[in-house]
C-alpha cells in the first residue's frame, strides 16, 4: 500500500497539488485602501519560487470596515482585481496554485498593525466607527466597542463574501478559504462566549453556525464546484464554556455537506488572555480528530517547522495538508530544503541550480509540473 507523504500529490476538486505544503495566510499589513503592492508580489512570489504547492494571500477583507487594520489587503471592489491577477499569474508560472482567504474581522476590526501598538485605531487616525459583532461586547478593554449586527448588516456581509468570490475568480485564484477562526466575525458567531444572541443566529450550534453556512452557500453559488473551497476554524477557544472540538467536528460535517472540501484547523483567538498550551504541532490533534470523525479533508497548522515533523503529520493521517506560516517568513525556500532533508528530489529553478544540494535536483524552470498550473 502506498503511504502518503509530504511530497505526494493531492487531488482537491479539479486541482492536483504537487505537494502537501501550503503557505498559510499571514497578514502583511502593507496595503493602502486594500490594494496589493510590489511587497505582496515579491513576498508571495518568492514562496512560489521556493516550491510551495499552494500559496494563500493574507486575510483579505470583503468590506473596508471588515479589515483588521487600515493596512489590510482587500477584495471589496473591482479595482482590486488587476493587481491581484498580476500576483496569481506569477504564482501559476512558477507552478504553484493561488489561494485567497476571504475575511471579516468583526469586533477585532479597526485595530493597529502589530508594530505600531495594540487596540483600536480612532477614525481621526484612519480607523472607523462601525465595528460589528454578533453581540455588543468588545474583545478586550483596549479594542473597539462593537455594535450588534442586525439582519441588514448580515445580509450585507453575505453579499460581500459572494461578490469577493466572484472577483476572486476574475483575479485568477484557484482556491477560496473562508476565515471563520481567530476571533474574527464568523468565529464570534460560532462561539457561545462572544455570541449572546437570542434570535435564530444564537443559542444552539446550528443557530450560531447559521451565518457561516449561509455564506458558504452564497460563495458556492458563484464559485465553480470543481474549484476547492476551504474554511479555517478555531477548533477550541481554550476556555471553559467556549467553542470546542466536539462542536468543531459537528460543524465540519455541516460544512462538508455544503460543498466545503477541506477544514483548515487552527485554534484560539476569540478570548483575550486564554491559556494556550502551545508547542510544536500543538493543534494537529484537532485536525486528526476532525478528519477521522467528520470524514473531511483537513489541514494542520501551528508551529510546524521541521521537515520530518511535517512529513509525519501526513504519513500518520493527521491531516491532508500542512499549513506553514512563520517558518516561511524565516525561509521562503523551505520546501526545497525540506525535500533535501527528506531525500526527495527538489524542483529547483534553473536560476538557482548552482546553489542546490547535490543529488536533490530536478531540472525544471517553472515549478514541479514544468508548466502553468491552470
Amino acid at each position: 500500500m502506498t503511504v502518503d507523504h509530504l511530497f505526494s500529490p493531492l487531488r482537491v476538486g479539479d486541482l492536483t497539488l504537487s505537494n502537501r505544503i501550503v503557505v498559510s495566510p499571514m497578514c502583511e499589513y502593507s496595503s493602502v485602501d486594500g490594494f496589493p503592492s510590489d511587497w505582496h508580489l515579491v513576498h508571495l512570489g518568492s514562496r512560489a519560487i521556493g516550491r510551495a504547492g499552494l500559496i494563500f494571500t493574507e486575510a483579505t477583507a470583503v468590506l473596508p470596515e471588515g479589515r483588521i487594520s487600515p493596512s489590510d489587503l482587500g477584495l471589496w471592489k473591482d479595482e482590486h482585481i488587476a493587481p491581484l491577477e498580476r500576483i496569481t499569474d506569477f504564482l501559476h508560472v512558477q507552478g504553484a496554485y493561488a489561494g485567497v482567504q476571504l475575511a471579516h474581522a468583526g469586533r477585532k476590526a479597526s485595530t493597529h498593525v502589530p508594530w505600531l501598538g495594540e487596540g483600536a485605531v480612532l477614525p481621526e487616525a484612519g480607523g472607523w466607527r462601525d465595528v460589528m459583532a454578533p453581540s455588543a461586547f468588545p474583545f478586550s478593554p483596549t479594542y473597539p466597542q462593537p455594535l450588534e449586527i442586525d439582519r441588514e448588516g448580515m445580509g450585507k456581509v453575505r453579499r460581500a463574501f459572494q461578490d469577493a468570490a466572484m472577483r476572486a475568480t476574475r483575479a485568477g485564484f484557484d482556491v477560496i478559504e473562508i476565515h471563520a477562526a481567530h476571533g474574527y466575525l464568523l468565529q464570534e458567531f460560532l462561539s457561545p462566549l462572544s455570541n449572546h444572541r437570542t434570535d435564530e443566529y444564537g443559542g444552539s450550534l446550528e443557530n450560531r453556525a447559521r451565518l457561516l453556512l449561509e455564506i458558504v452557500d452564497s460563495v458556492r453559488e458563484v464559485w465553480p464546484r470543481e474549484r476547492p473551497l476551504f474554511v479555517r476554524i478555531s477548533a477550541t477557544d481554550w476556555t471553559e464554556g467556549g467553542f470546542d472540538l466536539e462542536q468543531s467536528i459537528h460543524l465540519a460535517t455541516l460544512l462538508r455537506d455544503r460543498g466545503v472540501d477541506l477544514i483548515d484547523v487552527s485554534s484560539g483567538g476569540n478570548v483575550a488572555g486564554a491559556a494556550i498550551p502551545s508547542g510544536p504541532g500543538y493543534q494537529t490533534k484537532f485536525a486528526e480528530e476532525i478528519r477521522a470523525q467528520a470524514g473531511v479533508m483537513t489541514g494542520a497548522v501551528g508551529m510546524i517547522t521541521d521537515p520530518a515533523q511535517a512529513d509525519h503529520v501526513i504519513r500518520t493521517g493527521q491531516a491532508d495538508l500542512v499549513f506553514i506560516a512563520r517558518e516561511f517568513l524565516r525561509d521562503p525556500y523551505w520546501p526545497l530544503h525540506a525535500a533535501a532533508a527528506l531525500g526527495e528530489t527538489g524542483s529547483w529553478p534553473v536560476q538557482y541550480l548552482r546553489a542546490a544540494p547535490r543529488g536533490s535536483i530536478a531540472r525544471t524552470s517553472v515549478g514541479n509540473s514544468g508548466e502553468k498550473n491552470r
